[in-house]
């Protein structure tokens, strides 16, 4: 099987066109063709890979649920100060946007699996460093690092599974990233209830374990390699993705064959990723990225507790409703990604946002002005659990399934560093704000969040493709040209 694409003579004025794939008749030969084996075989090892790589997924939700359920033991334990906590709250975000800016270039210099590897190992210093710590600077170090890991594992997981998953389970496989982060969120919620402080602290290390023992048995990426120039081992990985009776030689010519194009290109400076033969990925990439943070998530997420206490509602048992609900509705999320499509999901999801927003505003509206007082807890209950689920089930995950498809190889470790970078920067300042957001105006925090999230409904109709059924290299090559 031969895949040809149209490369002009000139490397400035090179074009990524959508490859041109030939009839197998044309090219079945020899007793190795095409004709002696099948086309397609089951992906236990794409399966097992991607168990593999969500242990890294896991390992950053429990990170992130982390210092919910410790607050009072730990600032008892090690006296600290409101404000310490803060700080060892806080700095998760900042260790995160260093992961970030670092997790494209180490990903594209010592691959997929050494990043995976690296960041397990710095979160497994920042957990040890958590569980002996006898102060707020061995907390505040703990937590930087197992901050940093969550930058790096944010950005590596998706675009490992995406790179060696066939077309038809990559949507299903990467939204699995999402539902082992809320995994590992919900847990820590609940053995938090139980387990020390210290001893939650260790239970960090198990998923950090199972990925690093895991990484031995598993291929890296074959786009990885093929763009390393490493083509014997390219070709090994492929095979033992797809199966040793399946007939790689279409698919890999396809990468081949496109990754010879994109190497024709000049190499991408940072500045050099706004020239319009990237622009639309990245606008793609970095605005799914801002619709999905600065929507309200993470201070609606970091204060659960607090929006029902306000509300009149138990926070306990709004909090473990909403840990289960997030779990399951990803769940979801990862069933449908593959049969109704990306686009489906987001413009799905985009409007349970704005309606669970809106119903959560009127219920404070409602309150400030003592109307219907009874109604109030309901309905903001309502409101939030809608919003979780309507995350949950789409604008939570699809981002980082279309961020993981749509940049070339040659720029996805920049590319991919940047769309991340901004995500955790919104997290960050979302997550920062809102406490003054409600101070100013309970009901006029979620209109605000209804707005923004009525926009990003627009950005998706407008400008995100759909990329159910194609290979990375068709999407690439459709968007970038």
């Amino acid at each position: 099987m031969a895949i040809k694409e149209d490369v002009e003579n000139s490397v400035q004025e090179a074009e990524i066109r959508e490859p041109l794939i030939q009839d197998n008749n044309n090219l079945a030969h020899g007793e190795d063709g095409p004709s002696q084996k099948s086309s397609s075989g089951h992906p236990w090892m794409v399966y097992f890979s991607t168990f593999v790589a969500v242990c890294g997924s896991y390992a950053f939700g429990a990170c992130a649920g982390y210092s919910s359920p410790t607050q009072s033991a730990i600032r008892e334990e090690l006296s600290l100060s409101l404000a310490e906590y803060s700080v060892f709250g806080s700095i998760l975000t900042f260790g995160a946007m260093i992961g970030a800016i670092t997790s494209g270039p180490i990903a594209d210099f010592i691959g997929r699996k050494g990043a995976l590897r690296v960041s397990a190992a710095v979160c497994v210093a920042g957990w040890l460093a958590i569980y002996f710590a006898e102060g707020a600077l061995a907390l505040d170090i703990g937590r930087l690092a197992t901050g940093y890991g969550m930058g790096v594992f944010s950005y590596v997981v998706p675009v490992f599974i995406a790179e060696i998953s066939p077309k038809n389970l990559r949507g299903a496989l990467t939204t699995v990233n999402q539902f082992m982060i809320c995994m590992g969120v919900s847990v820590a919620f609940i053995i938090g209830t139980v387990l020390s402080w210290r001893v939650l602290a260790l239970t960090g290390l198990v998923p950090c374990a199972v990925l690093v023992l895991g990484l031995f048995l598993i291929p890296e990426s074959p786009r990885w390699l093929a763009k390393r120039g490493r083509e014997k081992d390219f070709e090994v990985a492929l095979q033992k993705l797809r199966g040793k009776d399946v007939d790689i030689i279409q698919e890999a010519a396809e990468i081949q064959d496109y990754i010879t194009t994109l190497e024709q290109l000049p190499k991408p400076k940072l500045l050099e990723l706004f020239h319009k033969r990237y622009l639309r990925s990245v606008i793609i990439g970095v605005g799914l990225m801002v619709c999905q943070q600065f929507g309200g998530i993470n201070g609606v997420c970091f204060y659960t507790g607090e929006i029902f206490e306000t509300a009149g509602f138990s926070s306990s048992i709004g909090t473990i409703t909403y840990a289960i609900l997030q779990v399951i509705v990803t769940g979801m999320g990862a069933f449908f990604i593959d049969r109704a499509g990306r686009k489906p999901l987001l413009l799905v999801s985009g409007s349970g946002l704005v309606l669970g927003c809106l119903l959560a505003a009127i219920a404070f509206y409602m309150k400030v002005n003592e109307t219907a007082l009874q109604a109030v807890p309901a309905l903001a209950v309502t409101g939030i659990l809608l919003y979780i689920a309507s995350f949950s089930a789409g604008m939570g995950a699809v981002p980082w399934v279309v961020m993981s498809e749509i940049f070339p190889i040659n720029i996805k470790g920049q590319a991919g560093s940047l769309a991340t970078l901004v995500n955790w920067f919104g997290a960050w300042l979302c997550s920062y704000t809102f406490n003054f957001l409600m101070s100013w105006s309970t009901y006029g925090t979620f209109l605000l969040y209804a707005a923004i999230n009525a926009l990003a409904i627009l950005f998706v109709i407008m400008i995100v493709p759909e990329t159910k059924g194609r290979t990375l290299e068709q999407i690439q090559a459709a968007i970038n040209k």
